[in-house]
């Protein structure tokens, strides 16, 4: 059921853009989009794309969903786009006229979140009016984090000697979906295959030690990113140390992520933090996280980056060192950061950095 005030929220900040930019409409049909703007209804058919089958064209006066027959049934019956004040304009499947009603509809100074032929792509400035999240959206990622932690944990819990790398995932899929959460990204990593790659594809390799789970979790179009460790016996005391400086870099750039500040300054103060432990250049070997919301990340932080930190914003960090990462998805706020996929089931690693102090999540010994 959607938020009358939220929907009327998003729907301003298009027009207030729209207005600005001097566009006789805007047109959205990304997933990541149609999801914020409706309040977490999903417009995709195939989970493993970036376009949705709906669009949503909004005028300074009026709002459409576009649409072929087949998915213009469920977006009137079942999202209940005409409740949002969406009026639906539908078209045979295979009478292809999107183009000419979006262009009918729309005026002739479009704006679009793709290649849409004859308007401008708008889509990192759209994306950037995702990035402040309303009360609405803060309850529910953090709700989604939630449950997407105990999933990962209670997964783990379950580890055996011998099990496959996928058959973890599979394990991890059943208990996200009875909660209707998907995932975008997930993997599981076996033994060396932690240090070897940082982006360990799930294989059928059997675990004997020690494994490593991430997944980035998806509802209501909403993503959170977290990654846990298991260890079949007693952790090794330099693993130990190791994971608790890899927590600890990720803790201070939490710390240094703060509304109203380039969050390149967080950037930094985590290659510091590095340079501190003594773990010089393993930056180096995988991008350290960034911006989160409607997309796996809404940007990677580099050297380069101009973005700044927005209230009520959603950020991943993700330092690693080679065998080791941290991985929570936490909200920059006035307030302070906070983590939204603390530790539920799993054993809490205490974190102080500055004035903030943070629960974290320690490795499970099985």
């Amino acid at each position: 059921m959607f938020i009358k005030e939220e929907i009327q929220e998003k729907q301003s900040r298009i027009r207030k853009f729209m207005e600005e930019r001097k566009f006789t409409a805007v047109y959205l049909k990304r997933q990541a989009n149609f999801s914020w703007l409706t309040g977490g209804e999903i417009s995709y058919v195939n989970i493993a794309t970036d376009m949705g089958g709906v669009g949503l064209l909004l005028t300074p006066e009026k709002a459409y969903a576009v649409s072929n027959n087949i998915e213009a049934v469920r977006m009137e019956k079942e999202a209940d786009l005409p409740a949002q004040g969406y009026e639906i304009r539908s078209f045979p499947w295979h009478d292809e006229r999107e183009t000419a009603i979006v262009k009918e509809l729309g005026g002739n100074h479009i704006a679009a979140d793709y290649g849409f032929p004859g308007a401008m792509d708008v889509s990192a400035e759209i994306a950037r009016l995702r990035y402040s999240l309303t009360s609405w959206e803060v309850d529910r990622i953090t709700e989604l984090a939630r449950l997407s932690s105990q999933a990962a944990e209670e997964t783990l819990q379950e580890l055996k000697r011998g099990e496959k790398e996928c058959q973890v995932i599979g394990r991890l899929s059943q208990k996200l979906w009875e909660n209707r959460i998907d995932f975008v990204i997930a993997f599981c990593a076996a033994d060396d295959r932690i240090a070897s790659f940082r982006h360990p594809i799930t294989t059928e390799r059997r675990i004997e030690n020690r494994a490593m789970l991430s997944v980035n979790t998806r509802k209501g179009g909403l993503i959170v990113s977290i990654t846990r460790f298991a260890q079949l016996g007693k952790v090794p005391p330099g693993l130990r140390k190791q994971y608790k400086d890899n927590v600890y870099i990720d803790s201070v750039i939490m710390a240094a992520t703060i509304p109203g500040r380039p969050a390149v300054e967080a950037f930094k103060a985590g290659i510091e933090a590095y340079k501190e432990l003594g773990y010089s250049g393993e930056w180096e070997l995988h991008h350290q996280g960034g911006s989160i919301g409607y997309m796996p990340r809404d940007y990677r932080v580099t050297w380069q980056t101009t973005e700044i930190v927005q209230e009520n914003q959603a950020f991943t960090w993700n330092p690693s060192i080679s065998g080791t990462k941290s991985e929570d998805t936490m909200l920059a706020t006035s307030r302070g950061p906070v983590v939204l996929s603390e530790p539920v089931v799993y054993p809490v690693l205490q974190m102080e950095v500055g004035e903030y102090m943070f629960r974290r999540p320690d490795i499970l010994e099985l």
